[in-house]
């Protein structure tokens, strides 16, 4: 066990802490002496933790020291990261501000050169305008001249503006009389083109009346015709109503007659008397169905014993 012990210090420290374990001089060492050997060891090897942990401590800390160095260089990186894109990103605003006030410049110096081509062009149009009226003035001179000449000659006007009035006067009094004619003229077209269609219309209505005098007086022959034939045929239906009636009454006097003959020979009694011939005429044709059933019952009977007699004889 001692053995072991001392192999596993030894191998175990000897890289690490670069302290070369001294060979055993004697094996012939007392418990107590070993003990102490031990303790001398143990004590060298906590001493050599002890450094190892304190220059990992020294260690630890350097390392403390760069992280946060290295955070602070990192945090500092960032910001000037920040800084250097804040910096692009104003540029860019900048630039393109820049590029804008460039755009809105050349585009506003292109409405002014629009501005200026139009002002030189109302200019000359301005100028030809000028020289027309300079040309215009030139011609009007001769008036002025005609007008002093006119107002010298004239008793009635002291200046010009009196004679351009009146002749403002006249000329208005001149257009007022053209309107009035203008609209004289439209009043007496308007009225004749509406007598034109009065008399249009009153023309149409007079050939409308016409058709319906002519449509009525046609009606009027044909109910004069008709009526001529409905005379006849009232004559006709009169005389035939007579002559009918005469029939009628002979027919129901025959009849009557007759029901009166049928009633008579009427072995069951009498038939009640009645006026209406179709009761008689019923009545009658009931006695003659009678009858004449009778007659065929009796002529049945003759002839089964017409029969029954020939068989007698042949019988015998």
């Amino acid at each position: 066990m001692t053995v072991n012990l001392d192999e596993y210090f030894r191998t175990t420290f000897e890289d690490k802490l670069l302290v070369k374990m001294p060979e055993r001089e004697d094996d012939h060492l007392t418990p107590a002496t070993r003990l102490l050997e031990k303790r001398r060891e143990m004590s060298e090897v906590e001493q050599a933790l002890a450094a190892q942990k304190e220059e990992f401590q020294m260690k630890m800390e350097s390392l403390q020291q760069r992280k946060e160095e290295l955070e602070r260089k990192e945090y500092q990186l960032k910001e000037s990261l920040l800084k250097f894109d804040k910096f692009l990103k104003e540029n860019d605003s900048k630039r393109a501000r820049a590029v804008k006030k460039a755009n809105d410049e050349k585009e506003l110096k292109k409405q002014k050169d629009k501005e200026i081509d139009k002002l030189r062009e109302e200019t000359s149009v301005y100028a030809k305008q000028r020289e027309k009226l300079q040309k215009k003035l030139d011609k009007q001179t001769i008036y002025q001249k005609y007008l002093d000449r006119t107002l010298e000659a004239a008793e009635d006007f002291s200046e010009i503006r009196e004679v351009i009035a009146r002749h403002d006067t006249l000329t208005a009094t001149h257009e007022d009389l053209l309107d009035r004619e203008q609209s004289n003229q439209e009043k007496v077209e308007k009225q004749k083109q509406d007598l034109m269609r009065y008399t249009e219309d009153k023309h149409n209505q007079i050939l409308s009346y016409n058709n319906q005098l002519s449509g009525l007086q046609t009606r009027l022959d044909k109910a004069q015709s008709e009526a001529v034939h409905w005379e006849s045929k009232w004559t006709h239906i009169k005389n035939t109503a007579a002559k009918k009636t005469l029939v009628l009454g002979r027919i129901k006097m025959a009849t009557h007659n007759l029901f009166l003959l049928v009633n008579k020979h009427q072995k069951g009694g009498q038939m009640e008397p009645t006026d209406d011939t179709n009761e008689q005429l019923n009545k009658i044709q009931t006695f003659i169905q009678d009858l004449s059933q009778i007659t065929t019952e009796i002529k049945r009977t003759e002839a089964a014993m017409g029969t029954t007699s020939v068989a007698g004889a042949s019988s015998q």
